[in-house]
């Protein structure tokens, strides 16, 4: 499944300390009306919630929670639409201060305490999640 897209909007900014991450996305994204985009965040957090999918169980897993302060070294995903409202899907990358890594689905409780995002809104198509029955996951129809 493919479909051809072009660019629309950019938008260019930074979400503020003590934001919950993952919602201030959500409501950037709803109120910008972007239905379909890609986006990057770069910065650092004071706490991340990271989850996994259980591919055996077809469903996600406790959160790991991270209480301590971190740099973003990536964070990218997408913009569509699940059950009928704006949904951005991210991965996060999460470096500490010895280098490791930690990364997955970027979840609620991600808190920022500096973050600078790039959104590329997409145009031409619209891509609405459902359920798989394969894998369990709101993929794209």
């Amino acid at each position: 499944m493919h479909k051809e897209v072009k660019p629309g909007r950019q938008f260019i900014g930074r979400f503020e300390s003590g934001d919950d991450l993952p919602a201030v996305l959500t409501a950037f994204c709803q109120e910008k009306n972007i239905r379909l985009g890609t986006f990057s965040i770069i910065g650092a957090v004071t706490c991340a919630c990271l989850g996994y999918y259980n591919q055996q169980e077809k469903k996600y897993t406790d959160c790991v929670r991270l209480d301590k302060k971190l740099e973003i070294a990536a964070c990218i995903g997408n913009i569509s639409i699940k059950d009928g409202e704006i949904f951005p899907h991210a991965h996060i990358t999460l470096a500490d201060f010895e280098g490791r890594a930690y990364g997955g689905h970027m979840m609620p409780g991600t808190l920022v305490f500096a973050a600078e995002f790039y959104i590329q809104e997409l145009t031409g198509a619209e891509l609405v999640r459902e359920k798989e029955e394969k894998t369990g996951l709101p993929l794209w129809k």
